[in-house]
């Protein structure tokens, strides 16, 4: 069975999708700053009987990614399937948006994917299979107001995917994204709040008026939806599929 690293994958739909992954078998790394990490994937492997290992790497540091990717080929013995999905958020508009809070996002959701890619791009020529899964956005593929840094690092992930894909295709390494709308995950919670108060309204006037009305199906997308396209894409089957943005947005970027 092969080897999956998931970054972000000790909560959200990273958990998600480690948990759709380790009921197929694949052995995992799970990074994750969660203190409860080392729980996780004590529990993951032993309720599926596979090899389960965290990571609390800081991926605003492309030495401790490196060192995780070396985790993973020491103790795993390859990473076939890298699944990039951590990701953090700050809403606020452009002339109040704090820097720090634009370097973070940028390294944490472009930046770290570069880095993770590049770490196990080498394996994966050498054997002649790799997959790599960039968990994007609605916001890779459309904008939103307040979200300069969200929404730029998720376009920078389109093109990112696209390259990887093309430099991939002669050593049967495919790369795509995932580009969900609105999942209930601990971020998106956090955005409620934060977009209540830039639009001055109630939790609950943002969820329908703001976050889903763009989404003519008028539901948060689930972590169940993410997690079997995720599976899909890692499989051989998806070997011609390549290069894409696959939304899974309620018919946002329909529109």
């Amino acid at each position: 069975m092969k080897n999956v690293l998931i970054t972000g994958g000790t909560s959200g739909i990273g958990l998600g999708i480690a948990r759709a992954f380790a009921a197929k078998g694949y052995n995992l790394l799970i990074n994750g700053l969660e203190p409860n990490g080392p729980e996780i994937a004590k529990e993951l492997a032993a309720e599926h009987g596979i090899k389960v290992i965290h990571s609390p790497a800081n991926l605003m540091q492309p030495e401790q990614i490196r060192e995780m990717v070396a985790l993973a080929e020491r103790v795993l013995g390859q990473v076939d399937i890298l699944i990039n999905n951590a990701g953090i958020q700050h809403v606020a508009p452009v002339d109040e948006f704090p820097e720090d809070k634009w370097d973070a996002i940028i390294s944490v959701n472009m930046s770290a994917s570069f880095h993770a890619a590049k770490a196990v791009w080498p394996g994966m020529k050498t054997r002649g299979f790799g997959r790599i899964i960039n968990i994007a956005s609605a916001h890779a593929l459309r904008a939103s107001e307040y979200k300069i840094a969200y929404v730029t690092a998720k376009h920078g992930i389109a093109g990112l995917t696209k390259v990887l894909a093309l430099e991939g295709a002669p050593h049967n390494i495919t790369c795509n994204a995932i580009c969900p709308g609105y999942v209930r995950t601990p971020l998106v919670e956090a955005q409620i709040a934060d977009q209540a108060k830039a639009h001055q309204m109630s939790e609950s006037d943002v969820i329908e008026k703001v976050m889903l009305k763009k989404q003519p199906v008028k539901q948060f997308v689930t972590i169940d939806a993410i997690a079997n396209l995720a599976l899909y894409l890692a499989s051989e089957t998806a070997g011609q599929l390549t290069g894409a943005m696959l939304p899974i947005d309620g018919g946002w970027s329909a529109q």
